[in-house]
């Protein structure tokens, strides 16, 4: 048996299968998670309420670095899917890399899809595009958006790291 915390996308699409079969409901969510924090857990948390089983599709270091720039991911890959395995609302962990979870989406095809609320509902909503959302509503599931807790970002914890290493230089 192998240490790492990861699920390859073969092997979810037949649990989705047997899944589906049992009438579980499968929620699915996607992001960088970097530097872990209180606003990841409430977030992961409320999205494992919206179903039976949550799989979290983690963007590989190569993926982040393309949208967030080459001083991230701080944490390396297989270090933040270790701590988002190991937490209790995560059953499954998957690691992908492209520039976005459409082709996880499209593959697992899950009842939720969940994003956080910086992102526009894609029925009339205001933020960033959710470029997943259209393959979601194609085959009927349902997209979710779970709204951020204030001042909880990965963002906001490097500033005052930062802030604070000035300070006491």
């Amino acid at each position: 048996m192998s240490d790492s915390p990861l699920t390859d996308l073969e092997t979810l699409t037949h649990l989705r299968a047997e899944w589906a079969a049992a009438g579980r409901r499968v929620v699915l969510t996607n992001g960088a998670f970097d530097l872990l924090h209180a606003g990841h857990v409430t977030y992961l948390a409320a999205a494992r309420a919206l179903g039976d089983v949550l799989i979290v599709a983690l963007n590989s270091d190569s993926s982040v670095q393309a949208y967030k720039g080459p001083q991230r991911p701080i944490v390396p890959e297989l270090q933040r899917a270790t701590v988002l395995a190991a937490l209790r609302a995560v059953d499954y962990v998957l690691l992908f890399d492209t520039p976005t979870a459409e082709p996880v989406v499209a593959a697992l095809q899950p009842d939720v899809y969940v994003k956080g609320g910086d992102y526009a509902h894609p029925v009339g909503g205001i933020g960033k595009e959710l470029p997943e959302a259209h393959i979601v509503l194609a085959y009927g599931g349902d997209v979710q958006l779970i709204p951020y807790l204030p001042g909880l970002s990965t963002s906001a914890l490097i500033a005052r790291i930062q802030s604070l290493t000035r300070e006491h230089r």
